[in-house]
């Protein structure tokens, strides 16, 4: 019992040390290359950045990312998940105290950093898009929700469980670019920038989920298993998985080698396949691999 009430608070503690790190990682985005460039992020955050701006700035942007994330976040505490809604109530204070902290401190963000020929708004939407969306992959990982938006989203889920989650934060994201256009004098770079930035933080996202131990599984019909095994664990140093299949069209018996390589191997992997005749193979992505497999450089 104290064994696993022990590893139950160190992964508490692994939740909100994750949730920090975060909340760091897309503060300090949202800081260095979004919130003084003239456009803005998807969701509910992007709603406090358009505020922000038709306030001409004379209410805080950490204070208006609390006071718009905050009841949503309690709400899902009180309705849907206790842990959750902390957790998602620590991250988004993190992520709106950050720009605070660092502007108290002193630190410029990238528009101010460089001369108005250095500057390019397009990068500063990109470098938005990259770095925000490594801190979105975190939580959406650990927590399965990044955002606000997350929180309108499964309040909704809740009340008419037959709504798709993922076209209503579509509908929100659109809404944002929608106010953006008329909000930022109705030119196209800043709708532009917002679109753009989405873009690349949902790429960024999908990766991260994907992860970062991929691998491609081959699948090999073969009538010298030992042998063709025995090369590709010496050569390839991947464990090899044996089948036992039957071949309908030859009405035999076959063996089938299951084997997970890195992209780096894919080409070793072929031409020791070619060595074999009457073999056939194929092999598909995997998005993640766990246990004792390593990746071989």
């Amino acid at each position: 019992m104290k064994t696993e009430n022990a590893k139950k608070i160190r992964l508490f503690i692994f939740d909100i040390l994750s949730a920090i790190a975060a909340g760091v990682i897309v503060g300090t985005a949202y800081f260095f290359f979004q919130n003084s460039n003239g456009f803005a992020p998807g969701g509910v955050g992007g709603l406090a950045t358009i505020t922000h701006y038709l306030l001409g700035g004379r209410i805080s942007w950490s204070f208006l990312m609390i006071a718009f994330n905050l009841p949503i976040f309690l709400i899902i505490t009180a309705v849907l998940d206790r842990k959750l809604g902390m957790i998602l109530s620590l991250y988004m204070i993190v992520q709106a105290l950050v720009p605070k902290l660092l502007e108290n401190a002193g630190v410029r963000p990238y528009c101010q950093a460089y001369s108005a020929e250095d500057f390019n708004v397009v990068f500063a939407c990109i470098a938005t898009g990259v770095v925000s969306g490594f801190g979105f992959s975190i939580m959406l990982r650990r927590f399965g929700a990044s955002g606000g938006t997350y929180g309108i989203s499964a309040l909704i889920k809740k009340a008419r469980p037959e709504t798709n989650v993922a076209y209503i934060s579509f509908i929100m994201d659109a809404c944002v670019v929608f106010i953006a256009f008329f909000v930022y004098g109705m030119k196209v770079t800043p709708v532009i920038c917002t679109l753009l930035n989405l873009f690349i933080a949902n790429i960024i996202v999908d990766n991260g989920l994907n992860g970062m131990r991929n691998g491609y599984k081959f699948e090999i019909v073969t009538n010298d298993p030992e042998n063709l095994a025995k090369e590709l664990m010496t050569s390839l140093k991947h464990g090899v998985t044996q089948i036992s299949v039957h071949g309908m069209y030859s009405d035999t018996d076959k063996y089938m080698l299951v084997c997970i390589v890195n992209k780096r191997q894919i080409g070793s992997m072929m031409k020791i396949i070619k060595r074999y005749p009457d073999t056939f193979a194929s092999f598909q992505k995997v998005n993640e691999v766990f246990g004792r497999w390593r990746i071989h450089k």
